[in-house]
């Protein structure tokens, strides 16, 4: 069994957790920033930072000490290392660096798109590469082929905004406040969604990409004209958005066929009705649907000491001089998309 001390700070979550390779969480926390970041109706990187270097040590010293671990007896310490909003992913980063010099314990520096990626192979030991990902969040909205630990192969991105911050931005028109997701979801329950004629931008379209920028115009014009509740504007909001991902995985599947199973990852993967749409998505396609618990959704250290597991167990280590990294995609051989916004 190998132990590893996870870290995460890429964006308003300070999160440290305790993971070995039986796929056992030990101990994991989580301080959110949500009262901090609520007044600005999103994410303030320099309050995001500060409120990282404030915390993180104590909640390392709390996690190890509820699991009776010194550091010298993980094997390895993972944080993650981008992309990210930069001045978090530096506390984190810089903090693991420390420690791991300190306790002469092995560095892992995590991307924290494959922190999500493999996340769902924490929860289900059955999951076998490879697999088709939905990796849906706040800042990321793409469609991988995910091979192994590793490898990527990108099918389709978002030319603009990702589907969270596009839930986020039409809760701020709303006036749902922060997190906007959650909100959006416990709106639309009581909204028809198909009251609201809204766009369902590139559906149907020959390109594999999401766009979600139209659409999220369209809501603030449906507010603004005073004709619709808001109910069922976030109700319709929901569903044409929902559609758009359905379009653009059946397009996705037309390119990597034969995949056993349909995975979703990310902070969306939150939202039950996106889930029950890609359950039935993939029971009619003969694949297995597989989605990681609700705690493993949004942001949190597990799925980075998880990701550093996989990689300890093929003895995948980084240098300390390794550096923070703003962007970082996944397949970086990916063909270039167009779009000034493109999510990578």
């Amino acid at each position: 069994m190998g132990l590893v001390l996870g870290i995460e700070s890429s964006c308003d979550e300070t999160a440290v957790a305790l993971v070995d390779t039986d796929r056992v969480i030990h101990a994991q926390r989580i301080a959110s920033q949500d009262d901090k970041h609520a007044p600005y109706g999103g994410v303030v990187p320099e309050i995001a930072a500060r409120a990282h270097a404030e915390r993180l040590a104590p909640m390392i010293e709390a996690v190890l000490a509820e699991n009776g671990t010194k550091l010298a007896d993980c094997d390895a310490i993972a944080a993650t290392a981008g992309p990210g909003l930069i001045g978090g992913v530096m506390v984190g980063l810089v903090s693991a660096k420390a420690l791991a010099m300190a306790s002469d314990v092995p560095l892992l520096a995590i991307n924290h798109l494959e922190g999500h990626a493999l996340s769902p192979r924490l929860a289900d030991p059955e999951l076998d590469f490879p697999y088709m990902l939905l990796l849906v969040s706040g800042g990321h909205c793409q469609i991988l082929s995910v091979e192994g630990v590793g490898e990527y192969r990108r099918l389709a991105t978002t030319i603009d905004d990702a589907l969270g911050e596009a839930f986020d931005k039409s809760a701020k028109i709303l006036g749902l406040g922060y997190p906007g997701g959650p909100a959006v979801e416990r709106l639309a329950k009581e909204g028809d969604p198909q009251a609201v004629p809204l766009p369902r931008p590139l559906m149907g379209s020959k390109e594999p990409h999401f766009s979600f920028a139209g659409l999220k115009s369209a809501v603030l014009r449906a507010h603004e004209s005073g004709e619709h509740n808001d109910a069922d504007i976030a109700a319709s909001f929901q569903q044409a958005a929902i559609d758009c991902l359905i379009d653009r995985l059946e397009h996705a599947m037309k390119r990597a066929p034969d995949k056993p199973a349909l995975v979703v990852a990310g902070g969306v993967a939150a939202n039950q009705q996106v889930r029950a749409a890609l359950e039935n998505l993939a029971g009619s396609r003969g694949m297995r649907f597989v989605a990681p618990p609700l705690a493993l959704c949004t942001d949190n250290a597990a799925m980075i000491a998880w990701a550093g597991c996989e990689r300890l167990a093929l003895g995948q280590f980084d240098p300390l001089d390794i550096a923070a990294r703003p962007r970082w995609p996944l397949d970086p051989d990916a063909e270039p998309v167009r779009g000034a916004g493109v999510k990578a």
